[in-house]
């Protein structure tokens, strides 16, 4: 097979209200100036990527920022096609707390699991309200050394930036664990900000928005570790 240009799929339901989103041309065209790394992206809507064979033939997957999505089940798919295919993923902000609910959903047998911000009233909410809304904050995250996370950041430490009211609720934390999810980034008061699966070539979600990070000149180490596996994938499919 001859190589191609790696595809990423951008699975989000864009909008120029959301920063995040209005910064992704420009980090994609920093990492193919600065880093040599380039991708063909395309955004897909959630709805779309709800379809059977939606994110067929994709070397990456992003799970972005901006819930409520359009549709739950597209955003749990995208997730699902990456996880069980070992297409590399990145799920940032509400990205992370959708990777959880499809993996306690599909892998823990947590079936039942919410998230609080579609069914505020259901007592199995995976995804809870934060104790603080970290919508603007900024904060450390204590990364665990000899992980996916570390090598991806090339640190045990780093300074984030948040836009988010939700996250992991702590009475789950256990059964996530025993089911193989690997808890490998915290606050400093021990609270769930990265997480990934060590079976997986490339499966990293964080809860804070490495879109934000700087002034968008530069893609976050995360970003560029995700383009990398894509750049990886996409050469050894041309080897086949």
């Amino acid at each position: 097979m001859t190589y191609t240009t790696p595809r990423l799929a951008l699975v989000g339901d864009r909008s120029p209200a959301v920063r995040s989103h209005a910064r992704i041309p420009g980090l994609l065209g920093a990492l193919a100036e600065q880093d040599q790394l380039v991708l063909d992206a395309y955004w897909i809507p959630t709805p779309d990527a709800e379809a059977p064979g939606a994110l067929d033939g994709f070397d990456a997957i992003w799970l972005l920022p901006g819930s409520p999505y359009a549709s739950e089940a597209g955003a749990l798919a995208a997730i699902r096609t990456a996880r069980e295919h070992g297409i590399p993923f990145l799920g940032t902000c509400a990205g992370f707390q959708h990777a959880l609910l499809e993996y306690a959903r599909n892998v823990c047998g947590l079936t039942d699991a919410v998230h609080a911000e579609q069914e505020p009233d259901r007592e199995e909410r995976l995804i809870a309200p934060l104790a603080c809304s970290l919508v603007g904050h900024e904060g450390a995250v204590e990364i665990t050394p000899d992980s996916l996370a570390s090598r991806a950041f090339g640190a045990t430490r780093s300074q984030e930036r948040y836009h988010c009211a939700y996250g992991l609720n702590a009475a789950y934390l256990d059964v996530l664990r025993a089911g193989g999810l690997r808890i490998t980034g915290t606050d400093e008061a021990g609270e769930v900000r990265i997480v990934e699966l060590p079976e997986h070539p490339f499966f990293l979600a964080t809860l804070f928005q490495p879109e934000l990070a700087g002034d968008g000149t530069r893609a976050h180490s995360a970003i560029r570790a995700l383009a990398g596996a894509a750049v990886a994938r996409a050469a050894a499919k041309a080897t086949v």
